[in-house]
């Protein structure tokens, strides 16, 4: 377990180390980044002299490895359009971020799982027929669709709920529906056919002829075995959540 946990720690480190290496080519391929945050109308001597002071001027090698030495000291310099601490912005959204991805990793579970299991409980059921539907419409809307017909329907229309913000529940639950409905369907889904594979087993079988009550079968021992691949694909939704927080 500990060469194991070396092994993914040196492959995060190199994986790090790549995306920051694609980031500042890519900003240098695309042109003069001075000009991503200076007027058009900008005279050559002040371009000259902001590229001074940024280090624009210096070979792109250097350049490159002050980057580098930067971004491993944590320091990402400044922002160029609000010209604040650019990891000092960042972190300034980290509670906003983390307790939406908490929101809605709470809301998929909490809707999703059950979602599933009642849909294989009812297999073939116009309920199990309607859960499908519902999964199916979750995983092909886009977040940012989502969103916008939630922003039309519940603030344009009725008014029941403000379109930006942060600091009420009211503001939080557009958010939280957004980033959950891909989830939601996903735990479904999942919670379906593991459920569905579960029930069909001989020891299934067995506590069902020997008296047991359908209650204890379900909720015993059919779903402390399909719970396994839920609790594994919750690590890895747990991080999509909070990628995708970023963007909602």
């Amino acid at each position: 377990m500990t060469a194991y946990i070396i092994r993914r720690l040196i492959h995060m480190v190199f994986v790090i180390f790549l995306v920051l290496t694609v980031v500042f080519f890519l900003t240098r391929l695309t042109g003069d980044p001075v000009h991503f945050f200076v007027p058009m109308d900008t005279s050559r001597a002040n371009l000259e002299e902001i590229r001074e002071r940024y280090g624009f001027n210096d070979p792109l090698w250097q350049q490159y490895l002050r980057f580098m030495g930067d971004a491993v000291r944590g320091d990402f310099g400044d922002s160029l359009r609000q010209r604040d601490s650019a990891t000092g912005l960042v972190l300034a959204r980290i509670p906003a971020t983390l307790q939406l991805g908490a929101a809605a990793l709470a809301v998929s579970l909490l809707i999703g799982v059950p979602l599933g299991i009642f849909s294989a409980l009812n297999r073939g059921s116009l309920g199990d027929k309607a859960a499908t539907l519902i999964s199916v419409l979750g995983l092909s809307v886009p977040a940012f669709l989502m969103g916008l017909l939630l922003i039309l329907f519940f603030s344009v229309y009725l008014g029941w709920l403000p379109t930006s913000g942060r600091g009420s529940l009211a503001q939080l639950i557009m958010p939280t529906a957004t980033l959950a409905a891909f989830s939601v369907a996903r735990y479904a889904r999942l919670s379906r056919s593991t459920m569905l594979d579960v029930l069909g087993q001989d020891y299934i079988r067995t506590g069902r002829a020997k008296g047991l009550s359908e209650s204890k079968v379900v909720w015993v021992h059919a779903l402390k075995n399909a719970s396994i691949p839920l609790l594994t694909i919750t690590g890895l939704q747990a991080g999509h959540l909070l990628g995708g927080a970023v963007v909602v």
